[in-house]
């Protein structure tokens, strides 16, 4: 009965949770604390920081981590399924009209989301390196990140630039943050499930990309790809924007058109924006593909997410005390900023600004978006309008 009510609540929030993960954070508070009082405040702002600091979507952890709260293991499951589900299944049904209707990625609005796209990662990038990225030992990890990245763009070279980051944050930065320990609500994990969970993270995370250079295999380049994108992303889903848009693009597997179009469905439905990966299991050229890539896809990128809150959420008043463990962490958020500004620059940038009044309209919907407080999808909606009246100036 307690699944099916944790199914129940969060198959509502997915089905309403407009806005962004922001947005799914106070919407999961309304529900989770204020309405039904499942958690209490202080719990709840406990695990909202603690999924703030763990790579992956932060909302979609949140939902995860309330529901293994309330339910063990398969609370979490409960919870993750009922948030995620509805816009991934719109998103894959919306990846069949691509496949049958050439015409929806061929449109000029098209331009305009190539532009507004820039904008939104700009914006993700900017905000995390505020956060990220506060002092000069940490922005110097970032550029070294970003330079790096720029003259090796593959997966092997991702990974060593965060363990080399992860590293010398151990050596070189002290302790600075503040976070509180997690307390109230059982954690319903053993210590053995939780500490396979990490293991299974971070041996996924490493041995995927060197499986790739022995084994030939569609499903395991797909896997290995969405895996990465969702391990090594912080700061929101918008930020996985450029991650995925080089491991799908840049192989053939999903044309440039297609990815644009499907970003710009998936600000237009409620729930996380990691369900774009259904989107792009869906239109990927070749195997795996259709509905059985999407949730193929769906489920490689949030599979980090699962082990990670599983792996640290029983150890966290405990790891969190550990200084070496904090100033680590602090070096692999640094390089990620690093990560994405050289994937703003290519593919982002690269591919959608053209000429000057490219980088108007650019300008314009980062104002919106940045000093406005605009809606994303409305900005969305307004530069797909401006691109297409760009291409009869």
């Amino acid at each position: 009965m307690r699944l099916l009510e944790l199914l129940v609540v969060s198959l509502k929030l997915g089905l309403t949770s407009f806005g962004g993960p922001v947005a799914h954070i106070g919407y999961f508070r309304d529900e989770y604390v204020v309405r039904r009082k499942w958690l209490d405040e202080h719990t709840y702002a406990d695990l909202v920081a603690l999924c703030q600091f763990l790579p992956g979507p932060a909302s979609s952890q949140v939902g995860i981590a309330v529901g293994i709260t309330r339910g063990g293991i398969l609370g979490g499951i409960a919870a993750w399924v009922g948030f995620t589900l509805p816009s991934a299944v719109a998103l894959i049904f919306f990846g069949y009209g691509v496949t049958e209707y050439d015409e929806l990625v061929t449109g000029d609005w098209l331009r305009g989301l190539k532009i507004v796209a820039v904008a939104v990662v700009a914006l993700a990038v900017w905000g995390m390196a505020k956060t990220l990225t506060p002092d000069r030992s940490r922005a110097t990890i970032a550029v070294l990140a970003a330079i790096a990245m720029l003259f090796s763009q593959n997966a092997l070279g991702q990974v060593a630039v965060i363990v080399v980051a992860g590293l010398v944050g151990w050596r070189l930065l002290g302790d600075q943050t503040g976070l509180t320990g997690l307390t109230g609500g059982r954690i319903k994990i053993g210590r053995w499930l939780a500490i396979g969970s990490l293991a299974a993270f971070f041996v996924l995370l490493v041995g995927l990309p060197l499986a790739r250079q022995v084994v030939a295999s569609d499903w395991l380049d797909v896997f290995d790809g969405f895996y990465r994108s969702g391990a090594l992303m912080f700061g929101g889903g918008h930020v996985v924007l450029p991650l995925l848009q080089t491991e799908v693009v840049a192989p053939g597997w999903v044309t440039n058109d297609q990815f644009i179009a499907g970003y710009g469905a998936a600000q237009a439905v409620p729930g996380p924006l990691f369900t774009f990966s259904a989107y792009l299991g869906t239109v990927m050229d070749g195997s795996p593909g259709g509905w059985t890539g999407g949730f193929f896809a769906l489920g490689a990128i949030f599979l980090p997410s699962f082990l990670l809150v599983v792996g640290v959420l029983p150890f966290w008043n405990s790891l969190r005390s550990v200084a070496s463990f904090r100033a680590a962490l602090m070096g692999v958020n640094a390089a990620v900023v690093g990560l994405l500004i050289a994937a703003l620059y290519d593919p982002v940038w690269t591919s959608a600004i053209q000429t000057p009044k490219d980088f108007a309209l650019c300008v314009a919907a980062f104002g919106l978006l940045a000093f406005w407080k605009w809606p994303p999808w409305l900005v969305v909606l307004l530069a797909a309008a401006a691109g297409a009246g760009l291409s009869k100036l």
